[in-house]
C-alpha cells in the first residue's frame, strides 16, 4: 500500500529539487463521435471532451493541495484524429478548431491527438489529414499533433517521411510571426506508444479503454541532488542511487494516478517516469550527466552516461508502480534544458552527437532550432535517420525540430515558458533529396519476424 509517509519524504524534493508531477493526462476515446458531416463530428467531439474532462483541473488542484506535490500540466489526449475525419477530407480544420475550443473550455494546457498512424501505408484521407496540420496548428493555441511514420514491425513509410519534411517546413512558414512555434507542437515518431502522457506526442490509442488517466512524473533535479554526495563512487553505485531515487519519485506518481482516476471515474492507465527537464537551473538532465563526470554534455562518454541513466530510471520506475508505460526514461530536448542550451551555445554538442544519444534515451531529436532555409528533404533525412534507429532497436524515436524562418546559425530563438530558448544549430550541408524522393517503404528488419 502507498501511504502518506511516502509522500511526506518528498516535501524536500518539491521545495528544493524541482520535483513535480509534470502532467495528468486524460485519454478519451472519440470513435463514437464519427459522423459524415464535419461540423456534427466536431460538435460531438467537443461535447464528449467537455463532459468527460470537466473536472480534470479541479481534481488536479485538489490533489496538489492534499499531497503537496505540484501538478504542472493538465492535458487531454484523444483518438488519433485522422480516424475521425476520413469522411470529410479537406475540412479537417473544422475539427481542429473545436478540439482547441474544448481544451480551453475545460481549462487544460494542451490537447494531443491531432495525429495519424501511417507506418505501413497512407490512405488518401490520411494524406489529406496530414496536409491539414500546418493550418490546424496555426489557428489553434493548445492543439498538438503527431504522425507515426515507422515501426519495428512495419518498416518505414518513406512517402510519409518525405511528406513530413514538407509539412514541418510549411508549419514553420505559416507560424513565422512566432518564429515557427507551430513546429514545437508537432512531432514525427517511429514506434509511437498509445499511452504517452507527454506532449506533443500524446494520443489515445485505439486499444485503450473509454477514458484513461496517465500520469507523467519528472524529477531531474531530484536525481541530480542525489548524486552530489557521491563523489568518487563507482558507476554501479551511481546506477543504484539513481534507481532508488527513481523508485521514490514513481511511488508519488502511482498515488496521484490512482487517486485521480478514482475521482475522475476513469481507468488508471500508466505512470510514465521521464526525466523531463525545464529551462530552470537545477532541473536539467544535462547537469545529471555532468555530475556523473562529464566536463560538458556532448563530450566523449555522454552516450554511455546517458545509457546508464536511462536504464536505471526505468528499473527504479518498474519496481515502484503496478503500471509503468509511456516513454519512461530521460528526455534530451535542447531548448527545454538549461544544460543542453549552454552546451549548444558553446559548441560542445551538435546534431550528430544528439543523434547518437537518441540510440539510448527516450524519444529523439527534440526541440532543436535549425536554420529556416534548411531544405525539406534534409529534415526528412533527419526523420529517416531517427526512424531507422527506432526501427532497428525496437524503441520509440522521434523528431521535433523547428526551422526558424529568417534566422540562421549564430542566432537564437525564444519560445518562452517550458519550451525555453534555443541557439540555432548547424545542419550538415550535404543533401539527401535523391534518397528521400525515391519514396516507397523501407522493409522491417529481419528480427521483427517473430510470429
Amino acid at each position: 500500500m502507498i501511504n502518506r509517509n511516502e509522500i511526506l519524504e518528498t516535501i524536500n524534493m518539491v521545495e528544493k529539487e524541482h520535483f513535480d508531477v509534470r502532467t495528468i493526462t486524460m485519454g478519451i476515446n472519440l470513435l463514437s463521435c464519427i459522423r459524415d458531416d464535419a461540423k456534427l463530428t466536431a460538435q460531438l467531439c467537443y461535447d464528449r471532451i467537455c463532459k468527460k474532462a470537466e473536472n480534470i483541473v479541479k481534481v488536479a488542484e485538489e490533489l496538489e493541495s492534499e499531497y503537496g506535490v505540484p501538478i504542472i500540466n493538465k492535458r487531454i489526449s484523444i483518438t488519433p484524429a485522422s480516424l475521425l475525419t476520413s469522411s470529410f477530407c479537406g475540412k479537417e480544420v473544422i475539427l481542429a478548431k473545436e478540439l482547441d475550443n474544448a481544451a480551453k473550455t475545460v481549462g487544460v494546457d494542451f490537447l494531443g491527438g491531432y495525429s495519424a498512424l501511417v507506418q505501413k501505408g497512407m490512405t488518401s484521407f490520411e494524406k489529406s489529414f496530414i496536409e491539414s496540420i500546418p493550418e490546424a496548428l496555426s489557428i489553434t493555441d493548445r492543439l498538438c499533433s503527431s504522425v507515426n511514420v515507422g515501426s519495428s514491425k512495419a518498416g518505414i513509410n518513406m512517402d510519409a517521411v518525405r511528406l513530413m519534411g514538407e509539412i514541418i517546413k510549411k508549419t514553420a512558414y505559416i507560424t513565422r510571426d512566432k518564429d515557427g512555434l507551430g513546429c514545437a507542437k508537432l512531432v514525427v515518431f517511429c514506434n509511437a506508444v498509445e499511452d504517452n502522457p507527454f506532449m506533443a506526442g500524446a494520443f489515445h490509442g485505439i486499444s485503450e479503454g473509454e477514458t484513461v488517466i496517465n500520469v507523467g512524473v519528472s524529477g531531474p533535479g531530484v536525481v541530480h541532488h542525489a548524486l552530489k554526495s557521491m563523489k568518487g563512487a563507482s558507476i554501479d553505485e551511481i546506477a543504484e542511487q539513481i534507481k532508488k531515487t527513481a523508485f521514490k519519485i514513481t511511488r508519488v506518481g502511482q498515488l496521484i494516478a490512482k487517486k485521480a482516476s478514482e475521482k475522475l471515474n476513469a481507468e488508471f492507465g500508466i505512470v510514465d517516469l521521464s526525466l523531463a527537464p525545464t529551462p530552470v537551473m537545477g532541473d536539467s538532465v544535462a547537469h545529471i550527466l555532468e555530475e556523473i563526470g562529464l566536463d560538458s554534455v556532448g563530450g566523449h562518454g555522454t552516450t554511455a552516461a546517458l545509457a546508464m541513466l536511462n536504464d536505471a530510471v526505468k528499473k527504479g520506475g518498474v519496481m515502484a508502480s503496478s503500471n509503468v508505460g509511456g516513454l519512461s526514461g530521460a528526455f534530451i530536448p535542447v531548448s527545454e534544458d538549461i544544460g543542453m542550451i549552454r552546451a549548444a551555445e558553446k559548441g560542445a554538442i551538435n546534431l550528430s552527437k544528439l543523434e547518437a544519444m537518441t540510440c539510448v534515451c527516450s524519444v529523439g531529436l527534440d526541440m532543436i532550432a535549425i536554420p529556416g532555409d534548411t531544405p525539406a528533404s534534409t529534415i526528412s533525412g533527419m526523420i529517416a535517420d531517427e526512424a531507422a534507429i527506432g526501427m532497428i532497436n525496437n524503441k520509440t524515436t522521434a523528431v521535433r525540430v523547428i526551422p526558424v524562418p529568417n534566422k540562421g546559425v549564430g542566432e537564437s530563438v525564444e519560445f518562452g515558458g517550458l519550451l525555453g530558448n534555443a541557439p540555432i544549430m548547424e545542419v550538415n550541408p550535404y543533401g539527401c533529396d535523391k534518397f528521400i524522393n525515391r519514396g516507397g517503404r523501407m522493409p522491417a528488419p529481419i528480427h521483427s519476424n517473430k510470429n
